[in-house]
């Protein structure tokens, strides 16, 4: 593992290139894992071991990424809340949405058992995984997972019943809030007890709401998640996409790398975040429906801040789109490596 430029870079060192893995790498991109599709579904793929380390792996070798991240779902933790939960061709869907229940914190009931599945994933990966790949675990961040909660569906992304109930039942949020976070904490920690050796925190949908609302509510279960990660010794990513000028206010108790979406320049970035915070991030990954000397010419841009930012990884502003093209997939992860950082 002394090998793996991740953690190298994680830990403060130097490398002769930036790291890189992609958000939603082991997936519909890679002609290997729609075979198995074809077979499998979402579901079986992450509960059986074998299939789950097998899809989590497919992206060390189809485009030859710096670490592999655990083939799973943000939703794992309202599943194991008792909330029915089912992946339909269009989307997740919830049996009913905590919107529509009369008391919805008291027919939640959170049963970390029903996390265990994961862990005898994460094992048979660790069991199986060239020993220079570090193992990334994740969760999805409190409002993002309260988003599909309250909505019950993924497929309006603007959330509009989620905004109704946070803002006309602010007391009740505040404690589904707690009640996530609490089990996140648990989850987070039996991945790092089974063996993943960085975790990040996705909040998908951190621009759904006004920053100062955003900081009020969620920034202290930010912080509670991070510090239960760092004291298990594991270095945590946050990823909160769309959060904008807000960015500026993310602290070093909060996480140690900071995931950029596209919309902010990755060097407008670099001097708005604290230098106390790496930066992971910001290819926007449409640029990659683009031809391949269109997307070098974009990428070319990158060379400059990488060879003055040795805290920096390399990802995308968000997950690879599943029409992208595996060709162009494998284009980036070959330019990564093949160009000269001027380290």
């Amino acid at each position: 593992m002394n090998d793996s430029l991740l953690l190298k870079i994680l830990a403060g060192e130097k490398t002769e290139r930036p790291p890189f893995w992609f958000m939603r790498q082991a997936g519909r991109v890679l002609p290997s894992y729609m075979k198995l599709k074809e077979k499998y579904s979402f579901w079986e793929m992450m509960q059986d071991p074998k299939l789950g380390a097998k899809v989590t792996l497919l992206p060390i070798d189809d485009l030859g990424v710096d670490a592999a991240i655990l083939f799973s779902d943000i939703l794992v933790i309202p599943y194991a809340m008792g909330m029915g939960l089912d992946f339909t061709d269009r989307g997740p869907e919830f049996d009913i949405p905590l919107s529509q229940r009369e008391n919805p914190l008291a027919d939640l009931k959170p049963d970390p058992t029903r996390l265990n599945y994961i862990y005898d994933v994460i094992k048979q990966i660790i069991a199986t995984k060239p020993a220079h790949i570090p193992l990334i675990g994740f969760c999805g961040a409190p409002l993002t997972v309260l988003c599909y909660m309250l909505e019950g569906i993924g497929r309006s992304k603007d959330f509009p019943i989620t905004l109704k109930y946070l803002y006309q039942n602010k007391e009740t949020v505040k404690k589904l809030i707690e009640v996530i976070t609490d089990l996140s904490i648990i989850y987070a920690k039996g991945q790092i007890n089974n063996g993943v050796k960085v975790f990040q925190l996705f909040e998908t949908h951190a621009g759904l709401i006004p920053f100062d609302l955003y900081k009020e509510l969620f920034f202290p279960a930010v912080k509670k998640i991070a510090q239960a990660v760092r004291e298990e010794g594991i270095p945590f990513i946050y990823f909160p996409k769309d959060l904008g000028c807000g960015i500026k206010e993310v602290t070093p108790e909060m996480c140690d790398f900071l995931s950029i979406d596209w919309q902010t320049p990755i060097d407008v970035a670099r001097k708005m975040v604290d230098r106390n915070i790496g930066l992971q991030g910001n290819i926007d990954p449409r640029l990659l429906y683009a031809d391949q000397k269109t997307i070098e010419s974009s990428l070319n841009k990158y060379i400059d801040f990488g060879s003055k930012n040795h805290d920096w990884i390399i990802n995308l502003g968000h997950g690879f789109l599943p029409d992208i093209p595996y060709e162009n997939a494998k284009f980036l992860a070959d330019w990564i490596k093949n160009t000269n950082w001027q380290r």
